[in-house]
């Protein structure tokens, strides 16, 4: 597979290399999808090992080379990060917009609404598949080529879901639509990592790390009064699919990032068909995500802490419908505007993001430099989860307002597991990235089966303290990673030094 190589202490990605023979083990620096991809740290910080093949050829950007895409004006690249993060909102947006409609399918079908919950379910399902096959393809034949035709697909899909005469059509596109849709949440990083050298792109980072959580904020805000106004919920898909074929349109004009395929082309080394068929492994492709997950205690830890922040996210859409409408009597318009304090918190992170940065970059700059931000924030979510349920038989602004801290905390933790999966997992980023996704969007897609039927049997008081609880239960694991995560990857290192010693004894032997 084609590597990036860093050729400067700032992780500038400038220098590419073909290698001649196949190999399925390498992966790309900028790929890495990263909330960051910043200077390597100087510290004693081992991290996981890579086992890649030895380089035969080397190609390079020329200093100043206008093709590349670290040169292009700022100013672009701004409005480049804008768009792909653009991307990552209209993908979320899509999974969550047709919590705005409880009733409609419910009715016309007859439906349980834990049957309705599955829409979201399944498209957060596909969103967890995806990422599998777009990362490697994108490190194989760039990312313009993935995006296009992945979120041409995803607009497609949104067609039937709208025209449906059953519940089964429906279901099977909404998975369809997160397998395609998920694109954007796998490549947007890498897209913006592709175009920013290492000590420019913290801000821009921040945006893309809000993307993911403000996107299914926003879907039942606009679905709730789509629904309202319409009195269908088949429009409910007409706007998604509207949302979705614009941001389409605009990715066909956006220009290719990803300097490996750039190089190719500018020097004509290798044809596509070649690169296929060297760096496009189906069977490590489909491994090594969960291999991951089942040897490094970090990965798979952090991964968890993850998905249970975003599985609780997704629980919102269950539990305000019933909060908001159930309890405080508001209809689908009001009760997505419910939303808009989780919002306010997203915006809030934004702000304090550049603050982490600028302490990570004065620290020694370890892995575990980036987690203070998870430590400090991650408090902040079960405080809102208690104030959300104990306020829900009081006053809706008390329920409404605990959407702040949880939108706050949500994406600094967020922001900082990224980081440092990315720091610790260096060589292995992308299927690192890929695993988090799968077991992220596991947790994403489980949560709202089982939201209404606890909130009925519990009541919303003790259904929400007990996902407080849940949230409580997990806040010990950045405090125990900043204290030892050291001494676990010293051993990880060791473990995958050794593993790779005794494979090339094999093959010499």
């Amino acid at each position: 597979m084609v590597d990036i190589i860093n050729n400067s202490e700032e992780g500038d990605l400038s220098t590419a290399t073909l290698p001649n023979t196949p190999t399925t083990t390498a992966t790309t620096v900028a790929d890495k999808q990263s909330l960051s991809n910043y200077e390597i740290p100087t510290s004693p910080s081992p991290t996981i090992i890579s086992d890649s093949v030895s380089i035969e050829k080397e190609l390079s950007w020329e200093p100043n080379d206008p093709e590349n895409p670290q040169n292009w004006s700022k100013g672009f690249r701004w409005v480049y990060t804008l768009i792909v993060s653009s991307l990552v909102v209209s993908s979320a947006f899509g999974s969550s917009i047709v919590s705005g409609d409880r009733d409609g399918i419910t009715s016309e079908f007859h439906v349980s609404s834990t049957v309705h919950a599955l829409q979201v379910s399944l498209m957060v399902c596909g969103f967890g598949v995806g990422p599998i096959l777009w990362s490697p393809l994108s490190e194989t034949v760039g990312r313009k080529p993935v995006y296009i035709i992945a979120l041409g697909i995803y607009v497609i899909f949104n067609i039937p879901c709208a025209l449906a005469k059953n519940i089964g059509t429906i279901l099977v596109c909404r998975f369809l639509c997160g397998f395609f849709a998920s694109v954007s949440l796998t490549l947007a990083g890498g897209s913006i990592s592709d175009i920013f050298s290492a000590r420019e792109r913290g801000t821009a980072i921040a945006f893309f790390a809000a993307a993911p959580y403000g996107g299914p904020v926003l879907g039942p805000i606009v679905g709730g009064w789509v629904s309202v106004g319409t009195g269908s919920w088949r429009w409910i898909y007409w706007v998604n699919m509207i949302f979705a074929f614009v941001m389409w349109v605009i990715v066909c004009f956006l220009p290719e990032t990803y300097s490996p395929v750039l190089l190719r082309r500018k020097y004509g080394q290798g044809s596509l068909v070649e690169s296929l068929k060297q760096n496009f492994d189906i069977q490590t492709i489909l491994i090594r995500p969960f291999k991951l997950l089942a040897t490094e205690p970090i990965l798979f830890l952090m991964s968890l802490y993850v998905s249970i922040i975003y599985a609780l996210l997704y629980a919102f859409f269950g539990s305000y419908p019933i909060v908001f409408g159930d309890i405080f009597g508001l209809n689908s318009g009001f009760v997505g505007l419910m939303f808009i304090g989780v919002l306010i918190g997203v915006f809030l992170a934004l702000l304090f993001a550049p603050y982490w940065e600028k302490r990570y970059k004065n620290s020694k700059q370890t892995p575990e430099d980036r987690l203070p931000a998870m430590m400090y924030c991650a408090p902040f979510i079960p405080i809102s989860l208690f104030i959300f349920g104990w306020t829900s038989h009081s006053h809706w602004v008390g329920s409404a307002i605990a959407g702040i801290p949880f939108g706050f905390g949500m994406v600094l933790v967020y922001y900082a597991a990224n980081n440092y999966i990315i720091d610790c997992a260096s060589q292995f980023a992308a299927s690192a990235l890929a695993a988090k996704t799968i077991v992220r969007s596991g947790g994403g897609a489980a949560f709202p089966l089982f939201i209404g039927p606890m909130y009925a049997n519990l009541g919303s008081q003790w259904a929400s303290t007990l996902l407080a609880f849940i949230s409580l239960v997990i806040l010990p694991i950045p405090f125990a990673f900043y204290k030892w995560g050291p001494q676990i990857r010293a051993r990880t290192a060791a473990k995958h030094a050794a593993a790779v010693a005794a494979a090339k004894e094999m093959e010499k032997a």
